[in-house]
């Protein structure tokens, strides 16, 4: 994930970050624009949010997961993604104060040059999605 992390968790409560990897698709595809509200305490983040995070094992990185549900001792985070595992399946419960944010709304930018008013539309009508963890988090249970 691209971002300017550093210092502005308290004074902007909302940030722009750049997806990067596979973990989340078909939610947020690499290259992906997040829209992220800062989270002050584990109470703002809810089952089914998408949140940004730093690795448990690696907290230089951070990381955009599903948190799927709350555990003793923090956050059960899951990948969209069911073939990448880099999630809570390898380091466990993600302890409270390593979430940092939750998504409000993915930018997918255009991935090409679009030469007609229908291709120009469809983009149009797929590039702002809000970021709803009840409706996006309830398909993706049914569809396993």
């Amino acid at each position: 994930m691209r971002e300017a992390w550093a210092g502005q968790r308290r004074s902007v409560p909302y940030q722009l970050v750049e997806v990067t990897g596979p973990s989340m698709v078909p939610t947020l595809q690499n290259g992906d624009w997040l829209l992220v509200q800062h989270v002050r305490s584990a109470a703002d983040v809810r089952e089914g949010d998408v949140v940004v995070l730093r690795h448990p094992l690696q907290q230089d990185l951070l990381i955009v997961k599903r948190a799927v549900e709350r555990r003793e001792g923090g956050w059960w985070v899951l990948g969209d993604n069911t073939f990448v595992e880099n999630d809570s399946r390898e380091f466990g419960t993600v302890p409270d104060e390593l979430v940092l944010a939750r998504g409000r709304g993915r930018f997918r930018p255009p991935r090409e040059v679009q030469r007609s008013v229908a291709g120009v539309a469809g983009w149009l009508a797929s590039c702002v999605r809000p970021l709803r963890a009840d409706r996006s988090f309830s398909r993706r249970l049914r569809a396993r």
